[in-house]
């Protein structure tokens, strides 16, 4: 796991989304990127981003990408759904699933990946107030 960014100083252009704080979080074949966002309006949301990589049927990888936008005012119950599945899937199922160790070529396509997506970035929006009415 990588410590996060902090906000960034001297950032003007209020037309592109501000990004304030970014957390990677490495989980096997999948990277989640937690970022706080500002709107035009200096209102923060938080976008959640998995990414994992993939193979075309030419043997061409590609990363495949889920996103999800959560807006201050969901913040609560979002962290209290989370926190409860959490916890039933611990005492449902406390034992974790055995897993066979990762090859070499593994660990490589997973560096190659963190590279290439660690400062990934595609969503722009004028300002998401606007969606939000």
């Amino acid at each position: 796991m990588e410590e996060g960014t902090e906000k960034k100083e001297g950032f003007e252009n209020h037309h592109q989304q501000e990004e304030i704080y970014s957390k990677v979080v490495r989980a096997g074949k999948r990277t989640y990127f937690f970022d706080v966002k500002a709107t035009r309006n200096d209102d923060y949301y938080l976008t959640i981003t998995e990414s994992k990589k993939r193979f075309n049927r030419d043997g061409k990888s590609f990363y495949e990408k889920h996103k999800v936008f959560l807006y201050k005012e969901d913040f609560d119950k979002f962290a209290d759904a989370l926190t409860e599945t959490v916890e039933y899937i611990k005492e449902n199922r406390p034992e974790p699933v055995e897993r066979e160790p990762r090859k070499p070529a593994e660990r490589q396509d997973e560096e190659k990946e963190t590279a290439l997506t660690e400062n990934y970035t595609n969503v722009e929006f004028d300002d998401l107030e606007d969606r939000k009415e």
